[in-house]
């Protein structure tokens, strides 16, 4: 409790902070504090215009920035916070730093499920705006160490919470008066899951858009910009299981031949079929949560590895699989093969 107390001064002092979340670490800052925010920004090399979310501890701080909370918006708080699940919300004006927003006029709110992020949240007292706690670009933190090998000399604290739990962002929506829940961003909440409160549960269409560089004004983060990548070259493969590992098998052994530092990510059903520099698994292909859990780490220790070719299985796209093939994606620069 001293540290948490520690760190909840800091960022009511205008400094930035990195804590534990139960998707990801998050690195936090005052919302109110366009110094703050904009400290974040210079932390992670972040692009002005990926706006941020904000964390709250309770439901009774929305209506500090929050101008109206429709039905549907409602009905989702209840099923899901705290939880993983970012929903966005009109905007009171002059309330959050417009770098929160990046000028748009609804801002994403979420009450993360971790009990150390709601500690420190209530004991700050105010908004807290919080992207992953990452250089931008990078595979998201799930460890405190993570956060230091990115950080470290940049910010004022972390709060080592260990281990985070889901291991992918939270889902990002928007909720319409008439029952339509749209995922911008797929995360800890499955379209499943939304589907039980929802009329309708649609995808943005921008998410199959492959890369959205050109995006004018993204509604959420996660929706523009190359996100999770590894420092070596990351491709997807897809398609029947037994071609999947032909395939990945015959290009690992070519790219060895040609000197590179390989590595693959695969689901524990497959990954003793593969030789490479660095094998990384994600866990079971019955259990897909264990991949979200495991793939940022995974990404992680390509790097520690030094991989220069790095080959992934995809994964259906149901449930989880769908966090977890946008983040692949993300990561690939929505470089993917189908194999047939």
């Amino acid at each position: 409790m001293e540290h948490l107390e520690e760190a909840a001064k800091l960022l009511r002092d205008g400094f930035i902070v990195a804590f534990p979340t139960e998707t990801v670490y998050g690195l936090g800052a005052d919302a109110r504090n366009t110094t703050a925010v904009e400290a974040v920004f210079e932390a992670k090399g972040r692009p002005s215009d990926n706006p941020l979310i904000v964390h709250i501890a309770n439901r009774e701080q929305l209506s500090e920035f929050v101008s109206e909370i429709n039905e549907l918006s409602e009905a989702l708080m209840n099923a899901y916070w705290p939880g993983p699940l970012t929903i966005i919300l009109p905007l009171k004006p002059e309330v959050l730093s417009a770098r929160v927003t990046a000028g748009l006029d609804t801002v994403g709110v979420r009450m993360p499920d971790h009990p150390v992020a709601l500690q420190l949240l209530a004991l700050a007292g105010c908004p807290v705006a919080a992207p992953s706690a990452n250089r931008s670009g990078r595979p998201s933190p799930t460890l405190a160490e993570h956060v230091q090998a990115d950080l470290d000399g940049r910010i004022e604290g972390i709060v080592d919470g260990g281990a985070t739990g889901v291991g992918v962002e939270s889902t990002v929506v928007q909720a319409d008066a008439d029952g339509t829940v749209t995922i911008l961003r797929p995360g800890g909440i499955t379209e499943e899951q939304l589907r039980t409160v929802a009329s309708e549960v649609r995808m943005d269409p921008g998410l199959a858009a492959g890369n959205n560089e050109g995006l004018i004004a993204p509604r959420s983060p996660g929706m523009k910009y190359t996100h999770y990548a590894p420092k070596g070259s990351l491709c997807i493969v897809d398609g029947d299981a037994s071609k999947v590992k032909d395939y990945i098998a015959s290009r690992l052994h070519e790219a060895k031949e040609q000197g590179e530092i390989t590595a693959v990510l695969a689901f524990s059903e497959h990954i003793d079929q593969y030789q490479a520099d660095g094998l990384f698994s994600l866990g079971s292909m019955e259990r897909l949560a264990e991949g979200a859990h495991l793939l940022y780490a995974a990404l992680r220790s390509c790097d520690e590895i030094g991989a220069s070719y790095i080959l992934a299985e995809a994964c259906p796209s149901e449930g989880l699989g769908a966090a977890i093939m946008n983040r692949l994606l993300k990561a690939a620069g929505h470089q993917i093969i189908h194999v047939t």
